[in-house]
């Protein structure tokens, strides 16, 4: 497999990059990482109101790279936003499984869109690019959304994740034994420091083993 960022991401964006990995984990019930969200539960209220949260700096130029690529950031927020909001206005997380609840983890830590899939239900390579008004896109506990202009995953069964939201097809299940984890970067900051915090999380508490560096192409 292969990543490829779409030229109608790259031309207008041109620092846009993804940090992505494959890595055998085992899926299991919350209880072991449930102790770190809590941590995050707590500190998120104490370090930022509302406000504070649009003004993170790798918050907003995500918001603005959505501007520029003609999409409202109020209205289709980002993932990572939109569990910073919920944290700090103290609703908590789900708990999912320690393998999304890394993955959220991650997100509210990197402050940029995580994508954690079951790798086996990929089809091919993946093309990250804009939505159009043809894709149909069902996002995960929010129904049919409108993923034009926004960055969408897509295989050769169609798109099946966004910076947005992702879908049921991809999604990690009780039996998923292998991933593909990507993190969604608006600028090249940073890009080292989030690799390491993310393979050492998922080692933890998602007993990753042979983890892959997915090659990135990028479309002028």
């Amino acid at each position: 497999m292969k990543i490829i960022i779409d030229s109608s991401i790259s031309r207008v964006l041109p620092e846009f990059s993804v940090i992505a990995m494959a890595m055998d984990v085992e899926v299991e019930d919350s209880s072991k990482i449930k102790d770190l969200i809590l941590q995050y539960e707590k500190q998120i209220p104490e370090e930022y109101s509302l406000s504070d949260v649009l003004n993170i700096p790798l918050i907003k130029e995500a918001r603005d790279g959505y501007k520029r690529l003609g999409k409202d950031p109020s209205r289709y927020r980002l993932a990572c936003e939109s569990l910073l909001r919920r944290l700090v206005k103290k609703r908590g997380l789900y708990l999912i499984n320690n393998i999304v609840d890394a993955g959220n983890i991650l997100s509210i830590e990197t402050k940029r869109s995580v994508a954690v899939l079951d790798y086996s239900k990929i089809e091919g390579d993946v093309v990250i690019r804009l939505g159009t008004e043809t894709d149909e896109f069902t996002g995960i506990g929010r129904g049919q959304l409108n993923v034009v202009n926004i960055p969408v995953y897509v295989d050769k069964l169609g798109p099946f994740g966004s910076t947005t939201s992702d879908t049921y097809r991809t999604m990690i299940q009780s039996n998923t034994k292998q991933i593909l984890l990507m993190i969604i970067c608006f600028s090249h900051s940073y890009l080292e420091e989030h690799k390491r915090f993310a393979i050492s999380l998922f080692e933890k508490y998602g007993y990753a083993q042979n983890i892959i560096d997915i090659k990135i192409q990028i479309q002028k």
